[in-house]
């Protein structure tokens, strides 16, 4: 463990982004490669190997590789997961089709839902039943069960998920479902939800079970490959993955929970500028990350991000809440804000510029890759429009092709509409733009977040190119543009601690809470934490605990969480817990109601090591701006300004306390910096760019 060596890989949709620290100096080094869709791990380990050789590592002196992916939720998103059963309580065999009951568009007859990922003729019901508070009303049938498991052995599936009512409160009926599947077919995945899921909400509890299901055995195969890879290249240390609330795990507990990944590159993203944003003085961030897929928003405050156990995936709309399948995992919360480079750009039915949510992907790409793609993109419109050197695109590792954009462009857009190619540029960039800027403030708007005295901090290979623009569109002062922010999500896994979250559901009122129960359960959830990370290398002694309570008042459909001491416990300090929860509820909407009783629906236990020590401040250059200078490019900024000749300056030249007044652009390896006309950009000691959008 003595190696300098840590390296994050994070396998986006488009591209697969390595960063590398040498712990001894501090420095660290970027790596970028085409992800490989047919088999990730492949471009994961020709990545590695190539910011291994370029540095001049030998892989046996990396001791830490920490690893997020896209896997998950495209299992699910392309049903590409395993062949599954579901085993549920007699008379719960349709729940996969009921869900709720509510309706994300009321008037539309033909409303469409994602097709469940477990067939009907694939659902098993056996005859028991777990009261709501744990009580067993009727004994499981085993002989049914044993029935069930004979005809799932022959159904010819790789997995079943099992999901009895009120199993989170009484685990006994699906634990002993397990052993008997189990016994009688030996080969099979088998996943319960009071081990995946333990809280209320049948349907998200079934539906959570049924995707980790799912994934499991894809997620299985796909970590043995890229093990077996890291093996044959010479690194034998532990792998660990990136967690959707952004902690880092063992591979050993990320496989047995892969569900909890659906988001770990944006999570990972989200944490590197948490960090940053402390570093440079800046707690309350609006975390704006574009890559090549999708483009995703999130609100920091006071240096934390605001965090969810709700989240949907493939949703049949993408950015209609409720048309997709909702999982109950601890994650950062985010919201898909809109297009990525690599998404499609086309005329609708009315005749309007529409872009996503289709993505060229990494293969073909953009039409300007060169690659067959002949579709319109994100990046074909900010070639043209000067944003991108094509000489210089991933420091000239891929050259781009501006006349196969133009001609993308005006095939696809200009010619249908009458224009020429640089106004159909234009228009897919301010669609973009102003599409996720709306985003961006009804997000801020549903989180009762007045972001006026925000900064925005752009991630992400395309997020620095239309940061100013969407920032000036939210009102926002400045804009703070990390150094490598096309890799930040890699980074982000180095600077995230070892950590686990754990949940358990059970309405109680406040008034009925049992004290001695409550102690003793979180003990066991804190004992089982520090027990993983101390498996995974933590020392005990730098764990931190955290508790919190999911409340509402009576009769509501929905919680906001509080933070609950062991103080407020050892004290049976009802008053101190309701206080909790009230100053939770009136920073989200405003109002509390007194004297209405509270209840408390689920809990939740964070186990966390350490913040990793790693060192951001990085060396500038000592020469001057006129140094940096790189020559100048015609670049349009919008109709009311046109083509304007800008400098154009190597970012890996500038030293703090550099200032530069726009328009300007900084092209590094991984991202390009756009600062538009009436905007002051300044260097910082951490060599990020300060980007002052007021301006005089």
């Amino acid at each position: 463990m003595n190696e300098p060596f840590r390296v994050g890989i994070d396998i986006g949709g488009t591209f697969t982004d390595l960063v590398l620290l040498d712990s001894r100096t501090g420095r660290l080094f970027n790596e970028k490669v085409l992800t490989t869709p047919n088999d990730p791990s492949k471009g994961a380990l020709e990545g590695l190997e190539q910011i291994l050789d370029g540095n001049g590592v030998e892989p046996h002196r990396v001791r830490h590789l920490i690893h997020g992916t896209t896997l998950v939720a495209n299992a699910i998103i392309e049903r590409r997961g395993a062949r599954l059963a579901l085993v549920t309580t007699a008379g719960f065999r349709d729940i996969l089709e009921i869900g709720t009951e509510w309706r994300y568009d009321t008037y539309d007859l033909f409303m469409e839902m994602p097709r469940p990922l477990v067939p009907r003729h694939r659902r098993f019901e056996v005859p028991e039943r777990i009261g709501p508070t744990g009580e067993v009303l009727h004994a499981l049938d085993e002989d049914a069960v044993v029935s069930a498991a004979h005809r799932i052995a022959s159904a010819g599936v790789d997995a079943v998920a099992i999901s009895l009512l009120h199993g989170y409160r009484n685990p006994v009926h699906e634990r002993r479902v397990r052993d008997i599947i189990r016994r009688e077919a030996p080969d099979l995945v088998v996943c319960i939800s009071s081990e995946v899921m333990p809280e209320i909400g049948e349907y998200e509890r079934t539906y959570t079970t049924v995707c980790n299901a799912y994934v499991l055995p894809v997620f299985d195969r796909y970590l043995k490959r890229l093990t077996d890879g890291l093996r044959r290249m010479g690194i034998d240390k532990d792998l660990f993955l990136m967690l959707s609330d952004g902690g880092t795990v063992h591979q050993s507990t990320a496989s047995s929970s892969p569900i909890r990944l659906v988001q770990s590159g944006p999570a990972g993203g989200v944490q590197a500028t948490s960090v940053i944003g402390r570093l440079a003085g800046e707690n309350d961030i609006l975390c704006f990350d574009m890559g090549g897929t999708t483009a995703k928003a999130c609100l920091v405050d006071e240096g934390e991000p605001l965090r969810t156990t709700e989240f949907e995936v493939a949703r049949v709309y993408r950015f209609r809440k409720g048309s997709g399948i909702p999982l109950r995992v601890p994650v950062i919360e985010m919201i898909e804000t809109g297009a990525g480079g690599g998404s499609i750009a086309t005329v609708d039915h009315l005749g309007l510029v529409r872009v996503g949510p289709e993505s060229a992907g990494a293969d073909p790409g953009p039409a300007c890759y060169g690659l067959g793609g002949r579709d319109a993109t994100v990046t074909d419109a900010d070639l043209v429009l000067g944003y991108l050197a094509a000489e210089n695109f991933l420091g000239g590792d891929i050259r781009l092709d501006v006349e196969a954009a133009n001609e993308a462009l005006n095939r696809n857009l200009a010619d249908p509409l009458g224009i020429s190619a640089m106004e159909a540029a234009w228009a897919v960039h301010e669609t973009v733009n102003e599409n996720m800027a709306q985003a961006a403030a009804i997000h801020a708007l549903e989180k009762a977040r007045n972001i006026a005295g925000y900064a925005m901090f752009p991630i992400g290979g395309a997020g620095p190119v239309h940061a100013c623009n969407i920032a000036r569109k939210l009102s926002l002062p400045r804009v703070v543009c990390p150094s490598s922010a096309g890799v930040a999500s890699a980074l982000g896994f180095l600077v995230s601690p070892t950590s686990f979250t754990f949940l358990q559901g059970g309405v109680t009122a406040l008034e009925d809470l049992d004290f001695g129960h409550t102690r003793a359960m979180l003990s066991g959830m804190e004992h089982d934490g520090r027990e993983l990370l101390s498996a995974a290398g933590t020392d005990d002694a730098g764990v931190r605990v955290e508790n919190l309570a999911a409340m509402r008042y009576l009769g509501q459909g929905y919680d906001v969480e509080a933070r609950v001491s062991r103080q407020m416990l050892e004290e049976h300090d009802r008053a101190a817990i309701r206080e909790a929860f009230e100053t939770a509820y009136r920073k989200q909407f405003g109002r509390v109601e007194p004297g209405m009783p509270v209840e408390i629906v689920s809990w939740r236990v964070i186990v966390s090591g350490p913040l990793p020590d790693i060192e951001l401040a990085q060396a500038g250059s000592t020469t001057g701006p006129a140094d940096a200078l790189k020559g100048l490019r015609r670049v349009y900024f919008g109709t009311g300004i046109g083509f304007v000749e800008v400098p154009v300056y190597n970012r890996y030249g500038l030293s703090p306390g550099n200032t530069f007044e726009g328009p300007c652009i900084f092209e590094e390896r991984e991202s390009t910096a756009v600062v538009p006309p009436g905007a002051r950009a300044t260097v910082d000691p951490m060599l990020n760019l300060l980007i002052d959008m007021a301006a005089p």
